[in-house]
């Protein structure tokens, strides 16, 4: 996917091509942030649900293009009980309606979504999320 743009003509890319940009833009970053995701699942749905969408004080499925679930690494322990594994959600329609609002490339969107959510696996403030995103670009 890199550097490959998509098409907005045809069919809408389906989640496995969501998943290929995301793992994708996991690879390219530094592998001092890699070696930390590797238990994190990376999952691509259609939609948050509704719980999710709630937590998050959100009306609109179409306005959640990803969210993390899980424990930031600087605040896990050893000694925490055995938990859920952490999760990075991507959520295809939402990101397809940005993607056509928006007209900003597809895997760089992807690519941005992927960041964020891993940024806040790593409890990173905004400005470290787009200074690991740059990396990954290149």
């Amino acid at each position: 996917m890199n550097g490959q743009a998509i098409s907005m003509t045809g069919p809408a890319p389906d989640a496995d091509a969501i998943e290929a940009i995301a793992r994708d833009t996991i690879a390219r970053l530094p592998a001092q942030f890699r070696a930390h995701l590797g238990d994190v699942v990376l999952l691509v749905e259609e939609v948050a649900d509704e719980e999710t969408l709630a937590a998050l004080g959100i009306e609109h499925p179409l306005d959640l293009t990803g969210v993390y679930h899980g424990r930031p690494v600087g605040d896990k322990s050893s000694m925490d009980p055995a938990a859920m594994p952490d999760r990075i959600h991507l959520y295809r329609r939402a990101i397809l309606d940005e993607w056509v609002e928006t007209g900003v490339r597809l895997d760089d969107l992807v690519r941005h979504v992927t960041i964020h959510e891993i940024g806040h696996h790593f409890g990173l403030s905004d400005a470290d999320m787009h200074a690991l995103e740059d990396e990954a670009r290149d």
